[in-house]
């Protein structure tokens, strides 16, 4: 059994996840940023709260001396505090426990010889005096004699304190003055702070999420029409289009997709339409060759002779149709090789070329000077198309011009002949394939010479016309724009364009 293969996720949803992602780091950058930033705001000034407790000892052992103030304020002890006015380590350190009561959570004790002997009476924070732990690892600490400040985990929280050793000439005894803050208490304003910063951060990425719903929504409407639109055309209804109001790239978009159904579309009319002809053409053909096999004697000789003669007959005409069916193919196609033409040498070519067709006087009427952009090759075929329908078309004996000429507007070639010429009520479906003035084969021909020379032309972005000739008869004439920068915008229309390459 094959796997079913996963549903995409739709471009909607990944364009909102992305908006969120990118949003939820944001908020979670800055609040980060922001709790780190007062986190480490609120640890300094608890450290220089503790560093004050090193003058305020100062200040109960020596009462008529100031402390040494350093930079901040703060007087440090690298030594143990100097006892003068006390009898010993006990008295004075009960006298600093009474006189510094601790405040709102903070703890201090003293302690002597590594146990605690004296804790506030008045407890406006909490108690340390209990916390063995912390008593041994301060005592430690100051075992050297200096002050030292560190952070303990203990029952109570997450504690900064500051130790400081005192000692007394005369007194054996080691005296360790403590005091601690609670780190989670005075960090609360931080925590709850940062917990409405999440509850509003979770806030506005839901609102984010709903707003970029609606909008996404929005933007991607006009390729979901398209999507849609895309669905909805088949190889039998290609006349579905794009909305393209606006000045937007998506507007940009549907007017570029729409652009290019209508090249399919005209191609694809263009398929059927030759399709139908061909399928109408060969039809005669075939059915003359059946019916002369089919009542052919092939015991009479002549008969057969007959019928072997019309056969091949028919045969060349199918030979030479498809011949110009590839013709036509390949005017309506890419293959050009676009480069300067120089008309008056052109011109001068055609009419070598001419000047064999028999039956007819072929006159160069004027040779123009000018350059054109387009393949030489292929308006030189174009061209001789023209003549070739001339000679045809014109009884004999009679003259047949051929001339160019070049303005502002480009270059222009023509032949003119004598002949019937082309009633106006005509000229509108001569171009069209296997198609006829008279509506009748009265020469031979598959009937695409005038389709094609209407191709090249039109590969030309440029066009071929018919008019009247002084004194009776037609004049075909094919215009080319002079550059390939002042050529018109493709447009739409059953008519494959040429796509220029520098030659």
């Amino acid at each position: 059994m094959t796997p079913s293969t996963p549903r995409p996720i739709p471009a909607r949803v990944r364009i909102l996840a992305a908006i969120l992602a990118v949003a939820c780091v944001g908020l979670a950058v800055v609040g980060s940023v922001t709790f780190l930033v007062q986190r480490e705001r609120v640890v300094d000034e608890v450290g220089q709260r503790l560093k004050m407790q090193i003058s305020t000892l100062q200040t109960v052992a020596a009462p008529a001396e100031e402390p040494a103030a350093t930079e901040g304020g703060a007087t440090t002890a690298s030594e143990a505090i100097d006892i003068r006015e006390f009898r010993d380590v006990e008295d004075f350190l009960y006298a600093a426990v009474s006189r510094l009561v601790p405040g709102r959570n903070e703890a201090s004790v003293a302690i002597i010889d590594g146990a605690a002997r004296f804790k506030p009476a008045t407890l406006s924070g909490f108690d340390i005096s209990q916390d063995q732990e912390l008593i041994d690892r301060v005592v430690e600490e100051t075992a050297a004699g200096g002050m030292k400040m560190g952070t303990a985990v203990t029952d109570e929280g997450s504690l900064r304190y500051i130790a400081i050793p005192v000692r007394m000439d005369g007194d054996d005894r080691a005296g360790v003055y403590v005091r601690a803050v609670n780190l989670g208490d005075e960090l609360e304003p931080v925590t709850a702070a940062m917990a409405t910063y999440v509850i509003a951060a979770l806030v506005v990425l839901a609102a984010i999420g709903v707003v970029g719903w609606f909008v996404t929504g929005r933007l991607l409407s006009p390729i979901r029409h398209m999507r849609e639109t895309a669905d909805a055309i088949t190889i039998t209804d290609l006349s579905a289009r794009l909305d393209t109001q606006g000045n937007d790239d998506i507007s940009d978009l549907s007017r570029t997709v729409n652009s290019m159904l209508d090249r399919i579309e005209g191609s694809v009319d263009v398929q059927r339409q030759l399709l139908d002809d061909v399928r109408h053409e060969l039809k005669t053909p075939i059915t003359i060759v059946r019916g002369h096999l089919e009542l052919m004697d092939p015991g009479d000789a002549g008969d057969a002779a007959s019928a072997r003669e019309i056969g091949i007959a028919e045969l060349d005409r199918l030979a030479r149709l498809v011949e110009d069916i590839d013709l036509l193919a390949a005017a309506e196609g890419d293959s050009y090789l676009m480069g300067d033409v120089d008309l008056a040498a052109l011109t001068a070519r055609v009419g070598e070329l001419v000047a064999v067709i028999p039956g007819h006087t072929w006159i160069v009427e004027s040779e123009a000077e000018g350059i054109v952009h387009g393949d030489q090759d292929r308006l030189l075929q174009a061209w001789l198309q023209l003549a070739d329908n001339a000679a045809k078309y014109t009884p004999s004996g009679s003259p047949i011009e051929i001339g160019s000429s070049f303005d502002a507007d480009g270059g222009l070639v023509w032949v003119r002949d004598h002949g019937p010429g082309i009633p106006p009520a005509a000229r509108h479906r001569i171009f069209r394939r296997f198609d006829r003035a008279q509506g009748k084969r009265t020469v031979g021909g598959s009937g695409l010479g005038l389709a094609i020379v209407d191709a090249i032309a039109k590969g030309h972005r440029g066009s071929c016309t018919v008019s009247d000739t002084p004194g009776g008869g037609a004049t075909f004439t094919i215009h080319v724009p002079p550059t390939a920068a002042e050529l018109p915008a493709p447009v739409r229309a059953g008519d494959v364009l040429q796509r220029e390459t520098s030659a």
